[in-house]
């Protein structure tokens, strides 16, 4: 079985913009500069055979390439605790035509459609049962902002679950038209 997903690996720079704020929070699991993506689909445990095809019918999506710009901080929250800390990207319209089109590549293999809504983002930090204070930390970094950034391309990873985390890999990439 192959836990996979499909994401845009930010550039280099909006990286280092993420990874030298990261810090400051009590129980926060930062996450590591391979770890930093935005998800465009979520897919899981498929075998080698619904893999192969879905990464056949991602190549059919055709898209051109735009602009993004990091864009502020949020936080998600489950069972009312601060499970996730993101960055924020705008805008979201050509990010949500993509993921759009990459769950209907999803679907026209078999799998179910994404009945999430779609809020594009980077993770920066996951917590346990105790998150720490944040109040100082959005206060200082809650504005966050960065040059616009050209999204070109688009990955299906893998994901491996190990005692340090999850480590990714990219299977294929794709590239806008």
């Amino acid at each position: 079985m192959h836990r996979l997903f499909v994401a845009i690996r930010p550039p280099a720079e909006i990286r280092r913009t993420l990874l030298d704020l990261m810090g400051g929070i009590l129980g926060a699991r930062w996450q590591d500069d391979p770890q930093l993506h935005i998800t465009l689909r979520f897919v899981g445990e498929v075998d080698r055979h619904c893999a192969d095809d879905l990464a056949a019918a991602l190549g059919e999506i055709h898209f051109q390439p735009f602009e993004i710009a990091l864009a502020g901080l949020g936080q998600f929250d489950r069972k009312g605790r601060i499970d996730t800390l993101w960055a924020g990207v705008q805008p979201r319209d050509q990010l949500t035509q993509l993921h759009k089109r990459i769950d209907r590549a999803c679907t026209n293999v078999g799998l179910r459609a994404d009945e999430r809504a779609y809020l594009p983002h980077i993770t920066v930090a996951r917590f346990g049962r105790a998150a720490g204070p944040m109040d100082d930390f959005i206060a200082t970094h809650g504005g966050l902002t960065s040059a616009p950034f050209t999204v070109d391309s688009f990955a299906l990873f893998e994901s491996h679950l190990g005692h340090e985390g999850a480590a990714y890999h990219i299977v294929e990439r794709y590239r806008a038209a």
